[in-house]
């Protein structure tokens, strides 16, 4: 994370002193995309780590210094020390976060268990039949590969993935998904439409790999079985 920490530094002070200048430069050279794809993720590497309140003018004066040999500022013990607290401030807000975002899908995953038509499974996956395939349809194996079209949401309706709307549908193994998929695919036949909803401890809980994914997501996931393909070994 510290590493995040300099990386967007290094991008705000940019920010910072394009802003002091009289006016933004052009982004019409592949040089200046580049640059500006470069600071706009590590910007954005420093947002996801809870530090959207850094005093920008002090980056700015820390870029400044770097740039022309000046002599540092401040001392090389305190930097460390100030790290160290933004660090821990950072971790107890991600923390705070986490917790409030567990008490909030807790409580959607009880109201969507109430609804008609939801089905929970003891694992705690929750599924509601849109579309039912034939009835003596084939069921994949952990060992197979399916081919399926879905989209993936959040709970507030967010997409974050769709094989729909990329008009593609994706051939994956089964035991090589998040665990409520491997669930989910065995139960479903070919053919089969469901909504499933999965809690974050079946999908990727804490972790997260994608920023469109915060930590501890319940989600939730329109799902078609097109076919199996029978793992050739």
């Amino acid at each position: 994370m510290k590493r995040n920490l300099l990386a967007a530094s290094v991008a705000l002070s940019i920010f910072t002193l394009v802003g002091c200048s009289e006016k933004e430069p052009e982004l019409t050279t592949s040089i200046q995309q580049a640059s500006y794809g470069i600071g706009l993720n590590m910007g954005q590497s420093l947002l996801q780590d809870g530090l959207d309140d850094v005093d920008t003018q002090a980056l700015a004066l820390g870029m400044q210094d770097a740039l022309s040999g000046s002599e540092a500022r401040v001392s090389e013990k305190d930097l460390i020390a100030a790290f160290g607290e933004l660090q821990t401030r950072a971790e107890e807000r991600a923390n705070t976060q986490n917790v409030e975002a567990l008490e909030a899908n807790t409580a959607y995953l009880v109201e969507n268990a109430e609804r008609d038509g939801v089905i929970t499974t003891e694992s705690g996956l929750q599924y509601e039949v849109i579309e039912s395939g034939d009835a003596d349809g084939a069921q994949p194996k952990v060992s197979d590969v399916v081919s399926v079209h879905y989209e993936g949401k959040l709970t507030d309706g967010t997409v974050f993935d769709s094989s729909i709307s990329r008009g593609e549908p994706i051939d994956l193994p089964v035991s090589g998904v998040i665990p409520g998929w491997v669930e989910a695919l065995q139960l479903m036949r070919v053919g089969d439409k469901w909504k499933v909803t999965i809690p974050s401890d079946l999908a990727y809980g804490p972790g997260s790999p994608s920023p469109l994914i915060p930590p501890n997501s319940v989600l939730v996931f329109d799902m078609e079985l097109l076919g199996i393909q029978q793992d050739e070994e």
